[in-house]
């Protein structure tokens, strides 16, 4: 190594990567496949994720420029890891790599056999492998695209010296564009003019189609990724979600992966920001003020409603609203923790709320994470009307409290008071009617529902993985369909009853330390279901070490740990050092054992040294 060269810091342990395996077989390489000889060389880095799962999403999107600045050097995998049934179908990652616009391998793992092999325990995990096949960091959660950044510099100096790295063309190959009006739209707004308004998500457009639901009247939006208000032509957004309509005709509209909502004017086709900076919202940051001051994290669907526009903030399990008459942001409902918790706004859990519909009284939430339709009454208060949780889904009709859905995205509010769910991962619409407190199915064989809305005596559906709408008559009888229930199928953690230390371990990456300039720069947050599970140690905390007492009377369950920790950069002669907030939600299944482990490590963000 020269002298030129820089070191890297702390030597590093050597633990060979296993071998990448997945039944499903591998996309975006021209139909190659691939093992870790093939990439001998290469810095890899795998991204276990799951489409379903936002902070994944947002992983993506933290990579784009890590993978466009070294693509000469690092190769980055899509490592499919499927928390739900319908994710496990080859069909649906197929269609969730082309949606979410992925330019890199992704190795399909229905099985989770590589999961398992490199033993994760959450999505999203990030893990580099060095150019000659061995781990060398792991990373729970996101946040970490600048640590690994760095680490990769160290990487390519390292491995350049010693004539181990390999430069070039990586796997990656494009597939055909299909030449469809729409690509995976997500949601659709009647118009007063009878016309539509669909969000075509991946192709990062709103486009007006005429009353027929198949003529394009107008295209808004350039096509590319962008934040840019001005004309119909020149405006750009970001996998725009939802839309609604305001009283002065004109159209929010949710700009998902821009963290911003965005204002159409209808008849010009002008586009302005209404609120967020462009910035995803992370923890310690405001949570009210001027719209264009505070930042957002996945604005997913918007609804007009008690006098403002509300807003399923998808990317922090919160309902925020936006206030036209000044232009301010707020939270109205939910904590940032994850999961499924009624009450006061203020104390209420949602899992990525997906999906809004308002009539006088209720505004409705589809809970896409924990499979559920949630309500709001007027005085702000969260109530469940289906569903029970993060790990419990299904297409099971019946008696609410014993209804499955299977990761809804949209939700419509009905003439005769009931509302019909966009039962997405079940292909199905379903229709839950408060007065009878029964769930029944409206329509099946629809492919990936997303959003509906009404249309006269009709029901128009936004058949989002077959890129139209497609129209229904609502039907005066429920379709029959057989009863499947399905809990996420992923290896129990074998744990002692009594005393279990939980340690959530993190390690500043290199060059950065905990920012403790405002207090404690960790925080930890533990619950369990059922809630028996937990004897003692759930709540919240500032320390990522806790002793947690679980009943032995409760054979198995899940623990739902949260951890966040702040870094910045280290470097006194920097007044302004920048910073990163590194953060992981847990969902660990465990199963009480006497053979048990007493101590469950969770890696939060570790670099070998």
């Amino acid at each position: 190594m020269s002298d030129s060269t820089p070191a890297p810091t702390g030597r590093r342990a050597r633990v060979r990567a296993p071998e990448l395996i997945g039944k499903g077989g591998w996309l975006n390489t021209g139909g190659k496949q691939y093992s870790l000889a093939d990439l001998r060389g290469r810095i890899v880095v795998l991204d276990f994720w799951t489409f379903c799962c936002i902070n994944c999403l947002h992983v993506l999107d933290e990579l784009r420029e890590l993978e466009e600045k070294h693509r000469d050097t690092v190769v980055i995998i899509g490592v499919h890891s499927p928390k739900f049934v319908h994710e496990a179908e080859h069909q649906a990652v197929v269609d969730a790599v082309e949606r979410y616009g992925v330019e890199h391998p992704v190795l399909d793992d229905p099985e989770l056999a590589t999961w398992k092999q490199y033993a994760v325990r959450a999505w999203p995990t990030l893990v580099v492998i060095d150019p000659e096949g061995y781990v060398v960091a792991q990373h729970a959660g996101e946040g970490h695209a600048h640590a690994i950044e760095r680490l990769i510099d160290e990487l390519e100096a390292e491995h350049a010296a010693k004539g181990t790295l390999r430069r070039g063309d990586g796997p990656y190959v494009a597939p055909e564009p299909e030449p469809t009006t729409l690509r995976f739209p997500g949601k659709a707004l009647l118009l007063p003019s009878g016309n539509f308004l669909v969000s075509d998500t991946t192709r990062h457009q709103l486009v007006e189609l005429a009353e027929d639901g198949e003529s394009v009247v107008r295209r808004i939006g350039t096509g590319v990724r962008g934040l840019v208000d001005g004309p119909a032509g020149a405006a750009a957004f970001n996998e725009p979600q939802g839309l609604a309509l305001l009283d002065d005709g004109s159209v929010v509209v949710a700009d998902t992966v821009n963290h911003a909502l965005r204002r159409l004017d209808l008849g010009s086709g002008e586009v302005t920001t209404l609120a967020g900076t462009g910035r995803q919202w992370m923890q310690g940051e405001p949570t009210s003020g001027p719209g264009r001051d505070v930042s957002l994290s996945s604005p997913w669907d918007v609804a007009w409603w008690n006098g403002k526009v509300w807003i399923a903030m998808a990317g922090v399990h919160q309902l925020w609203a936006y206030d036209p008459a000044d232009g301010s942001v707020a939270v109205t409902a939910g904590t940032t923790n994850e999961g499924l918790v009624d009450g006061p706004g203020g104390e209420a859990w949602f899992a990525q709320p997906s999906g809004l519909a308002a009539t006088d009284e209720r505004l409705w939430v589809a809970d896409s994470e924990t499979s559920a339709l949630r309500w709001v009454d007027r005085e702000g208060a969260v109530h469940t009307a289906v569903g029970t949780g993060l790990f419990d889904f299904g297409h099971r009709d019946g008696a609410a409290g014993q209804a499955l859905l299977q990761h809804p995205l949209g939700v419509t509010a009905l003439p005769d008071g009931s509302v019909a769910v966009s039962d997405t991962y079940n292909h199905a619409l379903r229709r839950y009617d408060p007065a009878s407190g029964e769930v029944t199915t409206l329509a099946t064989d629809l492919r990936e529902p997303s959003d509906a809305v009404l249309a006269g005596d009709d029901i128009v559906v936004v058949e989002s993985a077959r890129h139209r709408l497609t129209r229904l008559r609502l039907p005066e009888e429920a379709v029959r369909v057989e009863a499947v229930a399905h809990r996420t199928q992923r290896a129990a953690t074998e744990v002692a009853p009594g005393t279990l230390r939980l340690e959530v371990i993190f390690q500043a990456p290199s060059g950065q330390k905990l920012d403790t300039r405002y207090g404690p720069s960790t925080r930890l947050l533990v619950s369990s279901t059922p809630p028996g599970l937990l004897r003692a140690g759930e709540g919240a905390g500032t320390d990522l070490t806790r002793e947690l007492e679980l009943d032995p009377d409760v054979p198995e369950g899940v623990l739902h740990v949260s951890a966040m920790a702040a870094s910045c950069d280290d470097d006194p002669a920097n007044e302004y050092p920048a910073c990163h907030v590194h953060q992981q939600d847990w969902g660990v299944p465990v199963r009480l054992t006497e053979a048990g482990a007493d101590r469950l490590p969770l890696v939060l963000a570790g670099l070998d040294g």
